[in-house]
C-alpha cells in the first residue's frame, strides 16, 4: 500500500538551517560516541566486550544516514568499519547477533529487526551490493528458527514484532519467496495487539509496563501501516483511532505523549523520553509514506520542531532522558522522583542520564527527517516537509530556498529533464498564500514540469498566532507548527565524573539546570503579536531565537508541586493576578531548555 517512496540519500542535500543542523549533531555526542561511549566503543557487536544488544543498531540507525547526508569520507569510513566487523561475524546459517548459539533462545530478538532495519538503511545509503543477501540470510536464518520453535518472541520483542517489517518489506520487494510472508505471519501472531491494552491508558500508573511503555507505543503507531501488505490485510488507520486515545489521555503541546517511563497522564511535569520521541517521528515518517495522509506530516513537524531540540544541547554533545512541558530546573532530586518511573537525574542533560538507550538512539531524529522532505510517486514529486534541502536525480533537480518553520516564504528552483509533476504541502495554518506574488486558495499546490524547463516558484503565506487549549485550564500559544515558550534565564552547574566505569568529561559531562528569572505567571489577555529573526549557526538558540513572540503576563501565584523545591505545580494555586501586566517574549520551545509552556489566563 505504499502510497510515496522515500528517496535515496545521495538524492538529498541538506541546506540551510537543516545542513547546520546535521552538523552540529556530527560534532556532538552522536557523531562521536564511537570515540567517547565504551558501549559503542568497545562494544561486542565488533568484536569488545561491552554491550552486545541495542546500542551498537540504534546508533548506527542515526550515524548512517548522517554520514551521507553530509557527504562526511571520515564518518561513512567509520559507518563502514562497523558495518564491515558486523558482517564478518555473521555466523554460516545467517545468525548476526553477537550471542552464543546456546543463548540464542534466551536472547531478545528484537534487536534482530534493529539491526536489519540498520542494514537496509546502510543499504539505502551505500549501495554496498553485499547487504542484500546478509539482510536475506539474516531473516531466512531468523525465520527457521522461529518456526521451528527454537526462538519465541518475548519481552521487547513481543511488543515491537513490527520493526521486523522495515527490512522484511524491502527484502520482499527485491526478491520475494514465500517463507517471507510466513515470517509475517508469525511475528503478528506471537507480537502483542495494542488495539486490546487500550484500556491500560486510560489513566498512569506508577508501575513499569511493556504495555504501557512510551517507546513501544511511539514504535506501534506504524505497526498497520508497515506490516498490512505482507500479511495481506487492508489498512483501516488504526493509528488514529490509537492516536485520539493517547492524545486524549497523555498528550502534551508538543505533539508527544508523556512517558517517564511509561504513561504518564496529561500533567505538563511528567516528562517524555527522548526515545519515544524520535521513534515517534519514525512511524509518522513511515505513516505517511504508507497512506499519503498528510496529517501525519503535520504532526511529524510538530515533533521535529519543538520536542526534539528541547531535550539535545544547543551543541548536541548532552540531552535529557525525558522532558518536561513546563520545565523550571533540571536538578537531581534530593529524594523521591518526581518521575513515575525515572530516577531522579533523569532530566539533566549528560552522556546517558537514566539509561542508555536515548544516548544510542536520538541521532535518527534529524536525519530521518531530513530524508523525509521529498518522497516521489511515479511521475509526481512532493515537497513533503518544506525545509531547505535539494533533490537531485538523473531525471530533475529541485532546490528549495526558506527560513521555514522560522519564515513563511519558500523559493523552488526546478530543473525538469523529463515531464513530473510537483506537489507542494503547505502547513495547514498557513493562509494569504500567494505564487509568485499571486493569491492562491490552496495549501496544497502542484506544479506541471515539462522536459527541459527550468523555472522558479515562489511561494509566500502567512501564520497567525493562536492560543491553544490545554487541560486543567491552561494554554500554549502556537505559530504554525512552532509552540512558543516563556523561557527561563538558567543558570548551568557542570558535573564530571566517572561512574561504572563510564566517564562523564566536558563537553559530554552532566549538567544540572537553575532558574534565574521569574517563572510564576499566566496570560493577561490574547494580545500576541511575532517578530521574525536571521536564523544563526545554531537554529534552535535561546540566546538568538530565529522567531519570537510578545505577549502580556501578569505575574501570580502558580507555587510548587508538593513535596519538590524545583518543580512547578502541574496547575497553578492561582490565577488572580499579583501585579501588572508587562510584556514577555516568548521563544519557540525547541530553543528554550527551561520554560513554562502552558498557561493560564488570568482573572
Amino acid at each position: 500500500m505504499r502510497s510515496w517512496q522515500f528517496y535515496k540519500t545521495d538524492n538529498i542535500e541538506p541546506r540551510g538551517w537543516l545542513y547546520r543542523q546535521l552538523r552540529l549533531q556530527a560534532q556532538g555526542l552522536c557523531g562521536n560516541l564511537d570515540k567517547v561511549w565504551p558501549d559503542v566503543r568497545d562494544s561486542a557487536w565488533i568484536g569488545g566486550d561491552r554491550d552486545g544488544w541495542e546500542r551498537v543498531p540504534y546508533w548506527l540507525d542515526g550515524f548512517i544516514p548522517l554520514a551521507y547526508l553530509l557527504r562526511d569520507k571520515d564518518m561513512i569510513a567509520r559507518a563502514e568499519a562497523y558495518i564491515n566487523a558486523i558482517l564478518d561475524r555473521q555466523q554460516p546459517d545467517g545468525w548476526i547477533c553477537p550471542c552464543a548459539e546456546e543463548d540464542r533462545a534466551s536472547y531478545d530478538t528484537w534487536v534482530v529487526a534493529l539491526i536489519a532495519k540498520v542494514l537496509t538503511v546502510y543499504y539505502d545509503c551505500s549501495g554496498d551490493e553485499r547487504i542484500p543477501d546478509a539482510v536475506y540470510r539474516l531473516l531466512k536464518n531468523y525465520y527457521a528458527l522461529v518456526r521451528d520453535g527454537t526462538i519465541h518472541l518475548f519481552d521487547w520483542g513481543q511488543y515491537r514484532w513490527f520493526e521486523l517489517f522495515i527490512a522484511l518489506n524491502a527484502l520482499y520487494e527485491r526478491r520475494p519467496e514465500p517463507w517471507m510472508t510466513d515470517l509475517a505471519r508469525m511475528m503478528k501472531e506471537q507480537g502483542t495487539d495494542y488495539t486490546q491494552l487500550t484500556s491500560r491508558w486510560l489513566r498512569p500508573l506508577n508501575q513499569w509496563t511493556l504495555d504501557t511503555h512510551i517507546v513501544n507505543i511511539a514504535m506501534m503507531l506504524k505497526a498497520e501501516a508497515v506490516s498490512c501488505d505482507l500479511l495481506g490485510m487492508p489498512y483501516t488507520d488504526i493509528a488514529q483511532t490509537l492516536h485520539d486515545i493517547l492524545t486524549r489521555h497523555h498528550g502534551t503541546a508538543v505533539g508527544s505523549f508523556t512517558g517517564d517511563e511509561c504513561l504518564s497522564g496529561v500533567s505538563p511535569i511528567q516528562g517524555t523520553e527522548l526515545c519515544a520521541v524520535v521513534e515517534q517521528m519514525y512511524s509518522y515518517e513511515w505513516l505517511f509514506a504508507c497512506t499519503g495522509d498528510t496529517k501525519w506530516l503535520e504532526r511529524l513537524e510538530t515533533l521535529a520542531f519543538n520536542a526534539l531540540p528541547a531535550a539535545i544541547s544547543e551543541d548536541m554533545w548532552t540531552h535529557q532522558y525525558v522532558q518536561m512541558v513546563n520545565q523550571i530546573a533540571c536538578q537531581v532530586f534530593p529524594g523521591k522522583s518526581l518521575f513515575r518511573t525515572n530516577n531522579h537525574e533523569a532530566h539533566l542533560f549528560g552522556l546517558e542520564p537514566n539509561f542508555g538507550c536515548c544516548t544510542a538512539n536520538f541521532g535518527q531524529g534529524w536525519p530521518k527527517f531530513a530524508l523525509s522532505a521529498f518522497f516521489h510517486q511515479g511521475d509526481r514529486v512532493i515537497s513533503a516537509l518544506p525545509v531547505p534541502c535539494r533533490l537531485q536525480t538523473e531525471e530533475l533537480s529541485v532546490t528549495l530556498d526558506t527560513e521555514y518553520p522560522f519564515d513563511t516564504t519558500l523559493t523552488y528552483t526546478v530543473t525538469a529533464h523529463k515531464d513530473f509533476q510537483l506537489d507542494v504541502r503547505l502547513p495547514q495554518e498557513a493562509h494569504s498564500v500567494t505564487v509568485n506574488g499571486q493569491p492562491e486558495a490552496q495549501t496544497h499546490l502542484t506544479f506541471p514540469f515539462h522536459a527541459g524547463e527550468t523555472r522558479t516558484v515562489t511561494i509566500a503565506f502567512a501564520l497567525t498566532p493562536q492560543f491553544m487549549p490545554y487541560a486543567n485550564g491552561l494554554h500554549s500559544v502556537r505559530y504554525g507548527n512552532l509552540v512558543m515558550a516563556l523561557p527561563i534565564d538558567t543558570e548551568k552547574q557542570m558535573h564530571e565524573y566517572e561512574r561504572d566505569g563510564v566517564e562523564r568529561k566536558y563537553p559530554y559531562c552532566d549538567y544540572e539546570l537553575l532558574p534565574t528569572s521569574d517563572w510564576s505567571v499566566g496570560f493577561a489577555d490574547n494580545t500576541l503579536s511575532v517578530q521574525t529573526h536571521p536564523v544563526g549557526d545554531i537554529p534552535f538558540s535561546q540566546s538568538e531565537p530565529p522567531v519570537t513572540v510578545k505577549a502580556r503576563l501578569h505575574p501570580i501565584d502558580w507555587g510548587y508541586e508538593d513535596g519538590y523545591e524545583s518543580v512547578c505545580a502541574k496547575a497553578p494555586h492561582g490565577v488572580t493576578p499579583l501585579g501588572e501586566a508587562r510584556e514577555h517574549t516568548l521563544i519557540p520551545y525547541g530553543c528554550a531548555k527551561l520554560r513554562m509552556t502552558v498557561l493560564p489566563f488570568t482573572e
